[in-house]
């Protein structure tokens, strides 16, 4: 398993725009990525940021995502939305009981 971990930091006002587009994006990994196994959106009230945990198959299926239209489309639409971005991936998952 790869999984992705993204942290947005959004501009000020843009939380209300930024969100349906986020939470499509999700919906959209899930349903037409069959190597997307998980999608997580979580959201903190009192910031601006927006952090995701996505688990793929492999690193190929994140590479797959990437090339998505869904994915392109999305990252056009949220460019001029968000202050900072920060991406960590991580290879070596371990699933706890």
């Amino acid at each position: 398993m790869y999984v992705v971990c993204v942290t947005f930091t959004l501009k000020a006002e843009a939380k209300e725009r930024f969100m349906p587009l986020m939470l499509a994006q999700a919906r959209n990994s899930l349903a037409l990525e069959p190597e997307c196994l998980q999608f997580d959106v979580c959201s903190n009230e009192q910031t601006h940021e927006v952090f995701l945990y996505e688990i793929y198959a492999s690193e190929d299926a994140f590479q797959v995502h990437l090339a998505t239209t869904h994915f392109k489309d999305f990252d056009v639409a949220v460019r001029d939305l968000i202050a900072d971005k920060a991406v960590s991936t991580f290879g070596d998952v371990v699933i706890g009981s």
